[in-house]
């Protein structure tokens, strides 16, 4: 089964891991978490409450990591998933993390990422030159490595499809299927029926 993998960690976004993951799923392709280590997870819940300067935070559900991030080969996988949350602001300073993302860049292979998960592409020195969405308050952050910031929900360039936040989630998985579909990335039951 053709195989995707979403790297995340405690404090991501609950919505924009679980999302992808049932999406990519629904469609045939094999879902595995990659975590800095292979056991359960915490995710969070991010809100907007009238009057604040910025989102609130809550606990939101827990979820096993399948495979620790040194133990991927990223050659296993036809594609990433990068969610939001906090995770990403330490994922960035995992190198197990950057090499799986250079890998995928290198092999101009499909990548998502959305709200915060384009930290983890911009310390991974991918993005320069690229046009990439991210969580808005954080378009800082793509500019100072030689990224453009684009504001919209599925901002798509070459193999890399990105997005700003869970709101988004519907167009950012409609674009990464386009992107995969592209790339001639099918699920194994796609692959049969493509052969026969």
């Amino acid at each position: 089964m053709t195989k995707i993998l979403i790297i995340t960690g405690d404090a991501a976004e609950t919505l924009e891991v679980l999302y992808p993951y049932e999406r990519l799923k629904e469609e045939g392709f094999e879902v595995l978490i990659g975590a800095p280590e292979a056991r359960k997870l915490q995710f969070v819940v991010h809100d907007f409450v009238d009057g604040f300067d910025t989102y609130t935070e809550k606990l939101g559900h827990t979820w096993p990591a399948d495979v620790a991030l040194a133990d991927v080969d990223p050659a296993d996988y036809a594609a990433i998933v990068i969610p939001g949350g906090r995770a990403p602001e330490y994922l960035r300073n995992n190198e197990d993390a950057k090499r799986i993302v250079r890998h995928f860049f290198e092999t101009d292979a499909p990548v998502a990422a959305t709200c915060h998960g384009p930290l983890l592409l911009a310390a991974a020195g991918v993005l320069a030159g690229r046009t990439s969405s991210i969580y808005p308050e954080l378009a800082i952050d793509l500019e100072v490595v030689g990224a453009a910031f684009e504001n919209g929900g599925g901002v798509v360039d070459g193999n890399l499809v990105t997005s700003r936040a869970w709101p988004d989630n519907g167009t950012w998985m409609k674009a990464f299927l386009g992107v995969l579909a592209e790339a001639g990335v099918r699920a194994e039951g796609e692959l049969a029926a493509a052969s026969a």
